[in-house]
């Protein structure tokens, strides 16, 4: 990848993130006055623990192979 290259990724990711955060403002906004924003919350927090959950799993059998 040459630096023209790299130079207009930046500029797009850039203008991409301050689109976005404008938009992830209004959008939490009528989260919140929804009441829905727990909802979302919730449904992170279950993914986030599943993963963790997963991650000590699959250290522990590692562990164990590593033992064997």
């Amino acid at each position: 990848m040459n630096k023209m290259n790299k130079f207009v990724l930046l500029l797009l990711t850039i203008a991409f993130s301050v689109s976005s955060q404008a938009q992830e403002e209004t959008m939490a906004k009528t989260m919140r006055s929804n009441g829905k924003i727990y909802v979302v919350v919730a449904v992170l927090t279950t993914i986030l623990v599943g993963l963790i959950a997963y991650l000590v799993r699959l250290d522990k059998k590692i562990s164990k192979l590593e033992k064997e």
